[in-house]
């Protein structure tokens, strides 16, 4: 595959199986995967289809078995280790289903920690995560601890950790699943404006249906293969019955 700056990530004949004792159990077949700069993309399928995996490989948390994977232009498949860690650390940020924040430090420094990881000073990391922080609504809470916001705002906490480092690329995992409707869709407004950017690509995987009007594409994923891109949020909203938000 050859780079080009339209992309944000590219799979080929991407294959993953694991391995119980003698039983191998193929996840991904051959997968063909892309999501662009400048768009939300979705990431569907039942439990079990490779969604996660796909996700992890794409992240370089997870080395494929065979095919080709491109993010930002470059093949991370070709990299070492350390150089995927790097690559990571710049490229990419990431949002979890549970937060996956600390509960003995404050949201401020929960934000700062990429930068501080990266090698900024404390003072300058805290600065950059307090703007990150006003930018999602929770100016007023940076010297709280996470325990005591409720979930939205926590996971509003760990969007601003994930773009403290100005990555190109936002993954997230299921970001909705453990909200009620509004603080859903309040998560899923600000992930909209994020894609929004030219420069950024934001990819979802999610059951979460109420997602589903915020997409500009969508990749529907069943035995570990894609099996049809909706390409427009006008096909989103003809397949799933979604009223388009933008």
């Amino acid at each position: 595959m050859n780079s080009t700056p339209t992309f944000a990530v590219r799979t080929k004949d991407v294959a993953k199986s694991f391995h119980d004792g003698v039983a191998e159990t193929p996840v991904l077949r051959g997968t063909q995967f892309d999501a662009r700069l400048g768009e939300m993309m979705l990431l569907v399928g039942p439990s079990g289809c490779g969604k996660t995996t796909l996700l992890s490989i794409i992240a370089g948390t997870l080395a494929a078995d065979a095919g080709e994977i491109e993010v930002m232009g470059q093949r991370i498949d070709q990299m070492s280790t350390a150089a995927v860690t790097k690559f990571r650390s710049t490229q990419l940020g990431f949002i979890f289903q549970q937060f996956n924040l600390i509960p003995t430090i404050s949201v401020a420094e929960n934000v700062s920690v990429p930068l501080l990881i990266a090698g900024m000073s404390s003072r300058k990391a805290e600065d950059r995560a307090r703007e990150l922080l006003t930018r999602v609504g929770l100016g007023d809470r940076a010297n709280t601890r996470p325990g005591r916001l409720s979930g939205g705002q926590q996971q509003r906490v760990a969007i601003a950790r994930a773009l403290v480092h100005n990555p190109p690329l936002i993954i997230c995992d299921e970001p909705t699943s453990a909200l009620d409707s509004e603080n859903g869709r309040q998560v899923m407004e600000i992930l909209r404006s994020i894609a929004g950017d030219p420069g950024r690509c934001v990819v979802i995987v999610t059951h979460d249906n109420r997602t589903y009007r915020f997409a500009d594409r969508m990749a529907e994923m069943e035995d570990g293969v894609i099996q049809r891109v909706l390409n427009s949020p006008a096909e989103i909203a003809e397949a799933y019955g979604a009223a388009v938000v933008h």
